[in-house]
């Protein structure tokens, strides 16, 4: 079923895109996760687990609300990552699923790519739940810059940010 004009088509609770727009990320706390480290460590555990089970190879988050503005997420939208304080990382958003757990209570499943992309960071204050980022809010790539800083140690960075020098 499409919706009107809006560009966003709803199939078996499934976010498909179909217009164009500007694109739309979202910005979540990774919880129990204190480094990217940490993180790539538990996107690889659950590949390995999903793949010997036959699954698709994405890495589902589960959250408990349904974001209105998914077929923006999905139009090359990526759930950016906070980690003690910092945008750290991002993973590209492939779907947006709504679905009903065991409970009866409503849920969003997010697949997300495995691949976790390292990001300058940006410090953030605490939070609960995700918020929308607009594409000119979020941090840029480190495999893209131009600077040079791409090798250098987290808190290496983070220093020369600071003083201004990158």
């Amino acid at each position: 079923m499409l919706y009107g004009g809006t560009g966003r088509e709803i199939s078996h609770g499934k976010c498909s895109y179909q217009g164009r727009g500007m694109t739309l990320h979202l910005l979540k706390l990774c919880v129990g996760c204190d480094t990217v480290a940490d993180l790539e460590e538990s996107v690889s555990s659950a590949m390995r687990r999903r793949q010997a089970a036959g699954q698709p190879l994405l890495y589902p988050h589960r959250t408990r609300m349904y974001p209105k503005r998914a077929a923006e997420l999905i139009a090359g939208g990526s759930l950016y990552w906070v980690i003690k304080g910092q945008i750290e990382c991002r993973q590209a958003i492939r779907a947006v699923e709504a679905y009903v757990d065991g409970n009866g209570v409503s849920r969003c499943r997010i697949d997300l790519d495995p691949t976790i992309v390292r990001t300058f960071r940006q410090p953030r204050r605490p939070f609960q739940g995700w918020r929308y980022l607009g594409a000119e809010d979020a941090p840029a790539d480190l495999d893209g810059a131009e600077d040079g800083s791409a090798g250098m140690p987290p808190e290496l960075r983070q220093e020369l940010a600071a003083l201004g020098l990158l």
